[in-house]
């Protein structure tokens, strides 16, 4: 399913492939000075909106649990802590992003992990033909439609990003 053979399989992708969902992989120099999603889509050539960011947060109530947003947006704590039926959500510290999900920063996605967490998928997504989230690797990233992410990872879609002002063109 890989456009470019290679691309690394990454346990993301076999999950896709053992589910018999459609997807492509799509690679992309890693620049140790932006690993952002804005800088991904970029590369990419893809309108930032249509990259999806996967970031660790942990609930009062349910602990670990992984939200995917928009490249430009930012995580709306409240809004996400409201969705997943918390009082209160904070992010993970990075150093414990690795030990809880088995990825790095740059390269976290909601499929495939060491355990599988909450995901809320920001519900932009549900207006578009297809999505672009970390396949697990940096510089690697999985193209499927949002509602196949969701069945996937047995998600739910959520209003859980803060549309912030458009990137600068130099990010």
């Amino acid at each position: 399913m890989s456009p470019h053979p290679k691309i690394p399989k990454t346990n993301a992708a076999r999950l896709l492939e053992n589910l018999g969902i459609a997807f492509t992989l799509h690679s992309a120099p890693v620049d140790e000075a932006d690993l952002s999603a804005v800088g991904m889509a970029r590369k990419l050539g893809v309108p930032p909106q249509c990259v999806f960011k996967t970031l660790v947060a942990r609930g009062d109530k349910t602990g670990v649990l992984m939200a995917c947003i928009p490249a430009p947006a930012e995580l709306d704590l409240k809004a996400l802590a409201a969705a997943s039926g918390n009082k209160h959500v904070a992010m993970v510290p990075l150093k414990e992003v690795r030990p809880l999900t088995g990825y790095v920063r740059g390269g976290c996605s909601p499929l495939g992990g060491k355990k599988a967490y909450p995901v809320f998928l920001d519900e932009s997504a549900a207006g578009q033909e297809a999505i672009f989230v970390s396949a697990g690797l940096r510089g690697v990233q999985l193209r499927l439609a949002p509602a196949d992410l969701l069945l996937a990872a047995h998600g739910v879609y959520a209003r859980c990003a803060k549309i912030t002002s458009p990137a600068p063109a130099d990010r």
